[in-house]
């Protein structure tokens, strides 16, 4: 393999593909002509500095027939100068050019907002000069108060409302914050934004599936033994704790970001790679997870105590700024689900996440079921017998690597395991970007619908109320270990 497939190959879907540059997912060097005017709530966040203003630089950078107006709001007043300076730092810190920076600089101003009150949230929208997306980068509690400002006052027709993850802190906050929210905004204008959706790996599963007869034939419990989804990371909580030791690991990485891994790695086929066709699959096939054997228990936490990870001292998680060790948040979090449909029965799917990591590791990895090899045939052990073959698909760059055993050069009769390899190279846009390409053009493939966001929270219930009750032990893990024994 030397390149990722494309999705417009594969029989009965239209010419669509995951690609970059297919007509369902935003290609931000033909991204049609706009001007809007984005009002950032929580302007003064680090999610806007380091991740929101950038991916805007980017999308404008490859894209120059959009304009763009940057509107700060939050609840610390500052001056548009102060503002403006902000936006510079944050864009040119991320490298964006120099005439994309001066443009959102010049057009970028700030306006106070008390997102509680309904008139200061209308001063907002009215200062808005074009057509208008609120992005509300705000705690997670503040979503429904969000909601209720906006039911009190007249919205403009085309307000979209981008709103960042988690949805909720449960699955009845979930329910009750889509319920708000969707009370003002219809679900097309409503973006639930999740970045993983916009990694080329994840984008790159569909065209991994669907554009390839092999994989499509194969890809079912008939073939498949198992399925790993990992994220495991060498980073600690890099000075996060204030929102890391509220969520974990379990909330933070497996609740949604995996889980939208695996609602497409395990979904059924789309009759075309549009938003409503997607989604519907991704909502079906999540309808059909849950735990493995329903058992709370067979779920894993832990957390690390001091170590070093690549040379690199880190403290016991406990001893972290800002941590309240009484709380019991997880580091590392690990699921055993199954999906029960038709496809997957008997299959477990593990998802895995976790912090201060010594051997990092962030991969969709597919195991296929051993063939047992015909007398004559050796594997490199020497012994005859079972062959696996793995499939191995990065979540970081989309590369893809696929297991074989073949005929040794050396030897007619024995097996050697040798990798086949597919570099679909770096993407125009990186995860944050796609996914703000698409809020520009009101193209919603990349949002997370309302049914996937509880579809998440419901599978996770079981577990979350568990350990609330200490019913799963918290293990322990040295910082730059694989992890504890037994994982």
């Amino acid at each position: 393999m030397s390149q990722t497939p494309d999705i417009a190959d594969a029989p009965g879907i239209p010419d669509t593909s995951v690609s970059a540059d297919a007509p369902g997912i935003p290609d931000a060097e033909s991204l049609s002509p706009a001007t809007r005017s984005i009002a950032v709530l929580g302007a003064g966040g680090d999610l806007t500095e380091r991740l929101l203003l950038p991916g805007l630089g980017q999308v404008l950078d490859v894209s120059r027939g959009i304009r763009l107006q940057i509107i700060g709001a939050a609840r610390t007043p500052q001056s548009d100068e102060e503002w403006q300076g902000l936006v510079r730092r944050s864009l040119e810190a991320a490298e964006v050019s120099p005439r994309t920076v001066d443009a959102l600089v010049a057009d970028a101003r700030f306006v106070p907002t008390d997102a509680s009150d309904p008139e200061q949230l209308a001063a907002l929208l009215a200062a808005c000069e074009h057509p208008p997306i609120l992005y509300v980068a705000l705690p997670p509690a503040m979503g429904r108060t969000v909601a209720e400002s906006l039911a009190a006052i007249e919205l403009p027709d085309d307000l979209v409302v981008a709103i960042e993850k988690p949805f909720g802190s449960d699955l009845a906050d979930a329910q009750e914050l889509n319920a708000a929210l969707t009370a003002v905004i219809p679900e097309d204008r409503l973006w639930r934004v999740d970045h993983f959706l916009g990694n080329a790996t994840v984008l790159g599963m569909l065209g991994l599936r669907f554009g390839n007869r092999l994989m499509e034939a194969g890809w079912s419990a008939e073939h498949i033994d198992k399925v790993e989804i990992v994220y495991d990371e060498e980073l600690g909580i890099e000075g996060r704790a204030t929102f890391y030791d509220q969520t974990g690991a379990l909330r933070d990485m497996l609740q949604s970001h995996l889980l939208m891994v695996l609602a497409l790695t395990a979904m059924e086929r789309p009759e075309a790679v549009a938003p409503d066709e997607v989604h519907e699959r991704m909502a079906e096939v999540l309808g059909a997870v849950r735990l493995w054997r329903d058992d709370p228990s067979s779920a894993r936490r832990a957390r690390y105590t001091e170590g070093r990870v690549d040379g690199r001292f880190f403290p016991s998680y406990v001893d972290e700024p800002d941590v309240e060790a009484e709380r019991g948040t997880e580091t590392l979090a690990q699921l055993l689900l199954q999906v029960d449909t038709p496809r997957w029965q008997g299959v477990p799917f593990v998802l895995r996440s976790g912090k201060a990591l010594g051997h990092p590791r962030t991969e969709v990895a597919v195991h296929f079921k051993a063939s047992s090899a015909p007398a004559g045939l050796r594997t490199a052990g020497g012994a005859s017998g079972d062959s696996e073959t793995v499939l191995r698909m990065s979540l970081e760059g989309g590369d893809v690597d696929l297991d074989l055993f073949v005929n040794s050069a050396d030897d007619a009769g024995g097996l050697e395991r040798v990798a086949l390899e597919a570099r679909p190279g770096e993407p125009t846009l990186g995860p944050y970007a796609q996914v703000l390409a698409g809020i520009l053009q009101n193209d919603t493939l990349l949002s997370v619908p309302g049914t996937v966001a509880e579809q998440c929270w419901r599978i996770v219930t079981p577990v979350l109320t568990a350990w609330a009750e200490d019913a799963t032990p918290l293990e322990e893990y040295e910082a730059g270990s694989p992890g504890p024994e037994g994982w």
